[in-house]
């Protein structure tokens, strides 16, 4: 039984956060988003996001995002700068090849800023990317 049982290694597949104008509220807010960079879709994306410090912890908060087509990105949720010296923690869950995949991208307490933004072609601009 437990030769049967695979481990798969998701590549390609990236959380990140970027900082982004909101025309509702007037200002730029840090939004998470998971990116397609596979060469196929990949079906039925969750995401399960949460947060925790030493004495606190976020709700756990769960996005069925559908299919993700290749090269794409879909917006998960706003992450406010309050938790930015949490560990926040996502991970990602979907189906592709027949096969279910699931892997955790971590942003470590204080990784979240502009200063350590990388380009990233698909979104135009600046993000940080989960480890």
């Amino acid at each position: 039984m437990k030769k049967d049982i695979q481990i798969l290694k998701v590549e390609n597949v990236q959380i990140i956060a970027t900082k982004e104008w909101d025309k509702d509220f007037l200002a730029q807010h840090w939004n998470v988003y998971v990116i397609n960079n596979r060469e196929d879709i990949i079906e039925s994306v969750l995401v399960l996001s949460r947060g925790k410090s030493n004495d606190k912890k976020t709700s756990t908060l769960r996005h069925g995002l559908g299919d993700l087509p290749p090269h794409t990105g879909k917006k998960v949720e706003f992450i406010a700068e309050e938790v930015f010296s949490f560990t926040n923690e996502y991970i990602v869950t979907f189906f592709t090849e027949g096969k279910l995949w699931d892997r955790t991208f971590i942003f470590e307490p204080h990784s979240i800023s502009e200063e350590k933004g990388t380009f990233i072609d698909l979104m135009g601009q600046d993000c940080v990317i989960a480890e």
